[in-house]
């Protein structure tokens, strides 16, 4: 472990931190299944904060939303809620082409209001896990937005150049999406990111979905045609679970890393209880491209 000046990010983002961590090379990006499918969030409670007050454009990137012709919605940032961190499921690590990837997508989440959308979406799961446990699908109805869940860093610990180039366009719009059923599945999560994967192995039990995230762009602003081509496709589910707290609380800061918001604030968070799980899944049959 060492310590270094992320010059590189601080031209690229406005963002001047400390980096601590190896250098890791970046292998190449991997394909739009192979990330979304292994891209498991489990999103704990923090304690309260209000960002500065912040205005975002969200447009729809999935194309089965963009060809139902959703439009455009200006939200407003409200308190923070969660913070949303990557975890592989039952000792299954993500495969060598989305590991660097998928554990670098650290989320935070803010409470927004929305108009109601009433769409009725045929949901399967992505996870290999999740589908070798014949999981099944079900059908929910895109409701009302709850929250937007924004790409940050922890503890200044930076990404490889070409992760940070599209963990950072991850925008995920969450809506209720009723009706609730309970899966009722146990799960052993273990932490992917390097400033949590010290700690221990944890079961949960993973109950009734409540919402579904769906990718969006903020302020329209460019995204690289590549990049776009695998954002667009993350859609999770999230399950509420129960799940025992970590040992001690987790005092972390966090940076924002998106091009729109890399000038809020650094926010400090603690962490210790999880309340839910988003798991990737197909929305109407439209599996991202393998």
């Amino acid at each position: 472990m060492y310590r270094r000046t992320i010059l590189g990010l601080a031209a690229a983002l406005g963002l001047v931190a400390a980096a601590t961590g190896p250098v890791v090379a970046a292998p190449a990006s991997p394909s739009p299944l192979s990330f979304v499918s292994q891209l498991d969030l489990e999103c704990f409670k923090t304690d309260p904060y209000t960002p500065p007050p912040t205005v975002i454009k969200t447009t729809h990137l999935n194309p089965v939303l963009v060809q139902a012709g959703l439009p455009p919605e200006v939200v407003k940032l409200g308190n923070r809620e969660q913070l949303c961190v990557p975890v592989d499921k039952n000792y299954r690590t993500p495969t060598p082409d989305a590991f660097n990837w998928v554990r670098f997508v650290d989320l935070s989440c803010y409470r927004i209001e929305g108009q109601q959308v009433g769409f009725p979406l045929k949901l399967d799961h992505l996870n290999p896990v999740l589908r070798d446990m014949g999981v099944p699908g079900n059908i929910v109805k895109l409701d009302r937005p709850e929250q937007l869940c924004v790409p940050v860093i922890k503890n200044n610990v930076v990404p490889p150049a070409e992760v940070l180039r599209l963990v950072r366009f991850i925008d995920l719009k969450c809506y209720s999406a009723p009706p609730p059923k309970e899966l009722g599945v146990g799960l052993v999560l273990r932490q992917l990111n390097p400033v949590l994967a010290n700690q221990p192995p944890r079961f949960v039990k993973v109950r009734e979905n409540r919402q579904l995230c769906v990718p969006v762009r903020k302020n329209d602003q460019p995204i690289p045609p590549d990049v776009l081509n695998v954002v667009q496709w993350i859609d999770l589910q999230r399950y509420d679970i129960t799940a025992p707290t970590f040992p001690t609380p987790v005092s972390l800061t966090l940076r924002h890393i998106n091009p729109a918001l890399v000038n809020l604030p650094a926010e400090p968070v603690r962490i210790f209880a999880s309340n839910q799980l988003a798991l990737p899944v197909a929305k109407n049959g439209k599996v991202p491209p393998g």
